[in-house]
């Protein structure tokens, strides 16, 4: 067969392959190894030293020329393809699109934020601290020493003997003591952890808010008025308030505040055990031996305390029976507060 013939019907495969690979196919069997023009090369052996020059001429000549067909056409494949998969692929802009389900606050930080403003309006600071906190003062501090019963209701995770997981907010108080000046008027907002076991009432990680007021003559009085105003924003101006006598190492005198049963409105039920009345929080003017160890006159200055669960907040306003859920991430929970 001529070089002109193996080139006429190179240039007739290239033509007819539709995509690239065919073309491909055509390249080998044209141009490979063992391919039509490539062997024709071999035979130059068999010329005379005449004939070489010519010959090898003519071959270059020809593979130069299916080569250069070879390109076009794959140029041409590559663009109707990518014509092609944008065809495909094209996206009518004029169809309605697919709603995503709008997100929402996790119940506690919907909790956090309005506690937060009801105190922002009431002229409180917020101030955070430490998780991983000092024994000094975590305990010592709020007059809780070593050998203190008090430490065994707290059940604390030590880091070291005298490292611990902050067990409640208030050396965020202590901190704040010692670094400023009264009149001091902040919350202290934060993870806290406890040696619990996990049940329908305790987490060894749960969320708490306490609160602190130093100044001059602040007195029971005045403690009252806060937690009063603070409950009836927070469950709404219908509920009843009542303070009971408790204790606390840090506050002297001591008290516990209830507040009407948000599940059966104060008529006696299984979750207010038939008293028509839950705890909510614990509070007390602060101890003077704390301020004096904060380096506060305790003559010249008074103040008071107060501290919840901000979990518990969230369980009572919104009926939930289980703390687990509010930790579980279970999207059908979550969705209802959306």
């Amino acid at each position: 067969m001529s070089i002109e013939q193996i080139v006429e019907n190179a240039l007739n495969d290239i033509m007819a392959a539709q995509d690239s690979a065919t073309l491909n196919d055509v390249r080998v069997k044209h141009l490979g190894k063992k391919g039509e023009i490539t062997l024709q090369m071999k035979q130059m052996g068999a010329l005379s030293s005449e004939e070489r020059p010519a010959f090898g001429k003519s071959v270059n000549t020809a593979r130069a020329k299916v080569e250069e067909a070879l390109k076009e056409k794959q140029t041409q494949i590559e663009s109707a393809e990518q014509q092609g998969k944008l065809e495909k692929e094209r996206v009518d802009i004029t169809l309605p699109g697919k709603m995503t389900p709008p997100g929402a606050f996790h119940p506690l930080t919907k909790v956090y934020y309005e506690l937060r403003d009801i105190f922002l309006g009431m002229g409180f600071d917020v101030v955070e601290g430490p998780e991983v906190e000092l024994d000094k003062y975590n305990f010592e501090m709020l007059n809780i020493p070593k050998e203190h019963p008090a430490r065994d209701a707290q059940d604390t995770f030590y880091v070291s003997e005298d490292i611990v997981l902050r067990t409640h907010t208030s050396p965020v108080q202590i901190r704040t003591m010692l670094k400023q000046k009264p009149p001091i008027r902040m919350i202290c907002p934060g993870r806290v952890f406890r040696c619990d076991d996990v049940d329908a009432t305790h987490s060894p990680v749960f969320m708490q808010l306490e609160g602190l007021v130093v100044d001059k003559n602040i007195r029971f009085s005045d403690l009252k008025g806060t937690i009063d105003t603070f409950l009836r924003s927070y469950y709404g101006e219908h509920v009843t308030t009542k303070f009971r006598p408790g204790f606390f190492p840090f506050t002297e005198p001591s008290a516990e505040a209830d507040v009407t049963c948000t599940v059966c409105g104060g008529d006696g039920c299984s979750a207010c055990k038939g008293a028509g009345m839950i705890e909510v929080l614990g509070c007390g003017l602060v101890n003077p031996v704390v301020l004096e160890g904060v380096g506060i006159d305790p003559h010249e200055y008074s103040g008071f305390a107060f501290g919840m669960g901000i979990d518990r907040l969230a369980n009572t306003k919104y009926g939930i029976t289980d703390i687990r859920l509010l930790y579980e991430n279970d999207v059908r929970f979550l969705q209802q507060f959306v």
